[in-house]
């Protein structure tokens, strides 16, 4: 028997939202069966327009609000509802800190079947705007005006932007100047439907602590024509410059950067702390986007650890090796394990950088990286994870358990994957203590989590 679908492509109801999905939509039910709708928030009754209609639920379009949300703010931007950078500008700050917390805490429950833990309020920003310090922009030519800025929602159209209001404004300032560069000289960008064209993205990079600027121009070929005049025209006009790169990226792909660099002028990094912590970025390099709120995010890391100076420490996924300096602070000796190579090399120099000597970092996969540090006779006290998006691979879930470390701290970029990987921890004999939400990406949907484990 088919299922009763209660809604019908392109009629109009009026719906109660009553919670809010992953990506900040709206969330309603008509005979208990779910329409999405963006831009609406919990709480208020809205007019839709059903767009699109699945077998569980559909997606509806906002009409009009009949009752608005006491939690509704004007979005700042003029481009927000085109661009799909934010998606929840239209919500207030405190809003946003517990939609976060929420949705945390509704994964935990539903994906990782954990309810008896506590899951504190989101630590948000004082100022919730102007926190990146990296921007990558496409450059396009569409009906043959140039266009800088971000794609629209779903698509590949870029929206245009003067100004970012959570980027740093000296990204405004280069977007504008390579404007009038390429209008100026008639340099055409690249067209991503034939691969003609030359310009394809504008990378820039300000250092918060020192105010170090980096910009990177790629494109799709080894020659940049006026190059030196688009040096002349960011040097006259950026305070704090230090860097400018050309890089080259002449393969038919949706990655921003080309593995090759050309300085034009200046040096290949900038520098920038974390905490007390210094460090190198080049072109190519991984840095947190959002320093101030990656201080607060690694400090809780290192709270959640609790060392005294007597414990071994792994730090799986350790990428650069950002939180294995911090843990290194409190701890007798840091272990950091890291696929990527490039990465090792900038956590061994970032280590030299800081005069950091109680580290030490491997190169390989940390599922098969510990067992061989265990049966040498390391033994951790602590484990900290700090995986991709996607999770911990399940063979390193079991190294950790048998490695019987009396911590587990699990900084997370997904609630989802975090929930379902907790979930084997726990069934592996841990126990879930307490979760700390951290607003890396205001305006956005996106959040942060730090999670204590420990044997019970």
């Amino acid at each position: 028997m088919a299922k009763h679908i209660p809604v019908e492509l392109g009629k109009q109801y009026e719906i109660d939202i009553t919670g809010m999905g992953f990506q900040g939509e709206g969330v309603g039910r008509i005979e208990n069966f779910a329409v999405f709708v963006k831009g609406a928030l919990k709480g208020e009754k809205v007019k839709v327009d059903i767009e699109k209609v699945q077998k569980n639920f559909a997606f509806g379009k906002l009409i009009k609000i009949l009752n608005i949300s006491e939690q509704r703010t004007n979005p700042i931007c003029p481009i927000y509802e085109l661009c799909g950078g934010c998606q929840i500008q239209h919500l207030t700050y405190e809003g946003q800190l517990e939609f976060k917390r929420e949705r945390v805490e509704n994964v935990i429950n539903r994906i990782g079947k954990i309810t008896d833990v506590k899951i504190h309020r989101t630590l948000g920003m004082a100022n919730p705007y102007r926190y990146r310090n990296k921007v990558q922009l496409p450059v396009r030519r569409e009906n043959g005006e140039i266009k800088i800025g971000f794609f629209k929602q779903g698509t590949h159209d870029v929206i245009d932007i003067d100004e970012c209001f959570i980027q740093d404004e000296v990204a405004d300032k280069v977007v504008n100047l390579t404007k009038e560069w390429i209008d100026k000289y008639r340099i055409e960008p690249y067209d991503e439907k034939d691969g003609s064209g030359l310009i394809r993205h504008i990378m820039i990079r300000r250092a918060f602590v020192t105010g170090e600027v980096m910009i990177v121009i790629v494109t799709n070929e080894n020659e940049l024509p006026y190059k030196d005049e688009f040096i002349d025209l960011m040097l006259n006009n950026i305070d704090g410059l230090k860097s400018i790169v050309h890089n080259i990226n002449n393969k038919i792909t949706n990655v921003i950067l080309g593995e090759r660099n050309i300085l034009l002028w200046g040096q290949n990094y900038i520098t920038d702390y974390i905490g007390k912590f210094k460090f190198r970025i080049s072109p190519l390099s991984f840095f947190q986007v959002n320093p101030v709120q990656t201080n607060v995010l690694y400090n809780k890391a290192l709270e959640f650890a609790d060392l005294t100076g007597d414990e071994v420490v792994f730090d799986a996924y350790c990428g650069t090796g950002t939180i294995s300096l911090f843990l290194a602070q409190r701890a007798k000796k840091v272990y950091g394990v890291e696929i990527v190579e490039e990465a090792i090399k900038n956590a061994k120099e970032n280590a030299v950088e800081n005069e950091v000597k109680n580290v030490e970092f491997i190169v390989g996969e940390s599922e098969a990286i510990i067992p061989k540090l265990i049966e040498k006779g390391v033994i951790p006290d602590v484990v900290v994870v700090d995986p991709p998006r996607k999770g911990c691979d399940e063979k390193l879930l079991h190294s950790i358990a048998n490695a019987n470390p009396s911590r587990i701290v699990y900084v997370s970029c997904d609630p989802s994957t975090l929930a379902r990987d907790l979930n084997l921890l726990e069934r592996l004999g841990y126990k879930t203590i307490e979760i700390q939400p951290v607003d890396m990406f205001p305006q956005t949907a996106h959040v942060e989590c730090v999670t204590l484990m420990s044997k019970p």
